[in-house]
């Protein structure tokens, strides 16, 4: 059996339970907000919203969470469902055209069983993928290397997804 390691996820596995539970949902708190830089917020759609996430697994790791705070898809009007399904498409046109990953990985873990780390907001991760990207410094040195600092990747995926042409998404606010 292979297993996926990710030992930069140290800081939120040994903050969960304590300081963000506290604190209330953290997505929501994010949407509360009107500083979506500091809670790199990307996009604010109709139904969802678009945010990096702040642990990832690759440079413009990113999460396309409901408004409605709720743990279950069955939850979800048609029209929220909808566009969660639709907007992965989108931020991969914008993938292709700012950072050229190679492939993705997309889903959702359902539940903490399921592994989801916030079990209490359902949410749909987009990670860019690069051949070589799972290098050896996780293995050997307990390290995560992201290229690129996280506020210049939300400028760029910004400035990109602002700029889609109408025709390929019309739920763009």
């Amino acid at each position: 059996m292979e297993r996926l390691w990710s030992p930069w996820r140290s800081r939120y596995i040994q903050t969960f339970g304590t300081e963000l539970e506290d604190k209330g949902c953290v997505f929501c708190r994010a949407l509360a907000s009107s500083d979506d830089d500091a809670h790199y917020l990307l996009c604010r759609h109709e139904h969802s919203f678009t945010m990096l996430n702040l642990y990832p697994y690759n440079s413009g790791h990113l999460l396309i969470i409901p408004r409605l705070h709720t743990a279950s898809y069955a939850d979800l009007s048609r029209e929220a469902y909808r566009e969660l399904t639709e907007l992965p498409r989108d931020w991969m046109r914008v993938f292709d055209e700012v950072m050229h990953p190679q492939g993705y990985n997309i889903g959702s873990n359902v539940g903490r069983v399921a592994g989801a780390g916030i079990d209490t907001h359902v949410h749909v991760h987009v990670v860019p993928r690069w051949s070589g990207d799972a290098n050896f410094m996780p293995v050997i040195a307990d390290t995560k290397v992201i290229s690129e600092d996280m506020a210049e990747t939300m400028q760029k995926l910004r400035a990109g997804f602002n700029s889609l042409d109408s025709r390929f998404s019309d739920h763009i606010q």
